[in-house]
């Protein structure tokens, strides 16, 4: 059934950024309304949003809720309905949005990431329920996002406005990664990431390239030397007051990381220290897309202006305006030859660490241990999840858990994304255990 459920969800286009039809969104939120309020446990489910710090409505979120009795806990389980675009449809070996099993993956856009983490709450708490009834003395919330792929930009306005709805002991976050298809993770350190357009001008319209190249900057010289600048001869990040992060990693060997990136034969790995503190605990540049005249378009003139999109993962113990006041400056200061520079499409979502040491890490862990049958390991993860210094600043009492369904051939936000079906299994038995579990603590 939760395969089924999943299916249907995944057959959503519910991109959740500018561009992209929002109607896809509402249906996804209606579809996923209709699954919590189909399993007749919570008081209240509904479909709501609100409004972002730009004065924009929201993309819209699931919310249900249940009060907790006779002193035992609440728990909040988060996960997101909106995906990723699709990205080059060329490059899926099926349809993005036509969920298809081949061998032991299901493979469609949302199928990991998260539409997996919606269905196995909604799964969990079908098994939790068949075991204890529908009496049970746990509280609950479920709340299912929908736009934490386009920044969570109305969260804190969402906050604002349903805090007590919200408020919870231990929240569930299902957005993660494991370590392998048998051994799972908890996720207790994130990146934070910043995102920007950057626009370069140097001439008011295209120019012949024949005739003034050679003593008129274009907008593509500019921006490749401004670009360069933000990187060191190992590929490392060279912006000054960026920071990195001093933690243990386990080992991983170059070969795994090439296997689970398709790293191409010869090419090599950028950056310094042990490979996963570069992921983990360094922080990085890349650029996710740009606005030039396409090779097939090329004329021999002179570009007039050229924008990239460009991301920096900032190490968990930086705030994100520090970094930004840093990456800033270096940009601003780097321009050659007078060049027109713009930013705008200004994002930030703050780096995290989890407080390994309470009571429901060591709940999640057992639980974990008994349903894959090995113990789990502290993990981080290079992405972000930007309402999580939200909710861990409103609620600083409140013990964060960070699980999830993917697994290191997962490709989320890539073509082929997929979901292995057995560690979708486990997720689902491990977050069933532990619902028990808690809700048996007074």
């Amino acid at each position: 059934m939760a395969v089924t459920d999943l299916g249907a969800l995944v057959r959503i286009p519910s991109v959740s950024w500018e561009g992209f039809d929002p109607d896809n969104v509402d249906r996804s939120a209606s579809a996923v309304r209709d699954l919590f309020d189909g399993i007749g446990i919570f008081e209240s489910v509904r479909v709501a949003r609100s409004i972002s710090g730009a004065g924009l409505p929201g993309q819209p979120a699931v919310l249900a809720t249940r009060g907790a009795r006779n002193g035992a806990p609440t728990v909040l389980l988060y996960a997101h309905h909106d995906v990723q675009p699709p990205g080059n449809y060329s490059e899926w070996q099926s349809p993005p949005y036509e969920p298809t099993v081949r061998g032991d993956r299901l493979y469609g856009r949302g199928a990991a990431d998260d539409k997996a983490g919606v269905v196995s709450h909604l799964a969990a708490l079908r098994a939790f329920t068949q075991v204890v009834g529908t009496g049970f003395d746990l509280g609950l919330v479920a709340f299912i996002e929908g736009e934490e792929e386009f920044g969570s930009p109305s969260f804190a306005g969402f906050l604002a406005e349903h805090r007590e709805a919200l408020a919870a002991d231990v929240i569930i976050v299902a957005d993660s990664d494991n370590w392998s298809t048998s051994v799972p993770s908890l996720t207790v350190s994130l990146r934070g990431n910043i995102t920007f357009r950057l626009t370069v001008k140097t001439l008011l319209h295209a120019s012949h390239s024949g005739m003034f190249g050679g003593a008129v900057p274009d907008a593509m010289l500019v921006m490749a030397r401004l670009i360069s600048s933000l990187y060191a001869d190992d590929g490392s990040v060279a912006i000054e007051r960026l920071t990195a992060r001093e933690a243990p990693v386990p080992d991983l060997p170059l070969d795994r990381l090439r296997e689970d990136t398709g790293l191409l034969p010869g090419v090599a790995a950028i950056g310094r220290g042990p490979l996963l503190s570069r992921m983990w605990n360094q922080p990085a540049i890349t650029v996710t897309g740009i606005d030039a005249p396409t090779v097939q378009n090329a004329s021999n003139a002179l570009i007039p202006e050229v924008s990239v999109r460009i991301s920096v993962r900032v190490a968990p113990g930086q705030h994100t305006d520090e970094a930004w006041s840093a990456i800033e400056a270096h940009l601003r200061s780097r321009v050659s030859f007078g060049a027109h520079v713009e930013i705008s499409d200004l994002n930030k979502g703050e780096p995290f660490l989890v407080d390994a040491a309470g009571w429901a890490v060591t709940a999640v862990k057992d639980a974990m241990s008994e349903a894959w049958g090995t113990g789990a390991l502290e993990t981080g993860i290079g992405g972000t999840i930007p309402f999580l210094s939200h909710l861990a600043a409103d609620f600083p009492d409140a013990q964060i858990l960070i699980t999830g369904v993917e697994d290191p051939d997962t490709r989320a936000h890539s073509p082929n994304e997929s979901l292995h079906l057995g560690v979708f299994h486990r997720a689902i038995l491990t977050e069933a255990i532990l619902l028990a579990n808690l809700n048996s603590r007074a």
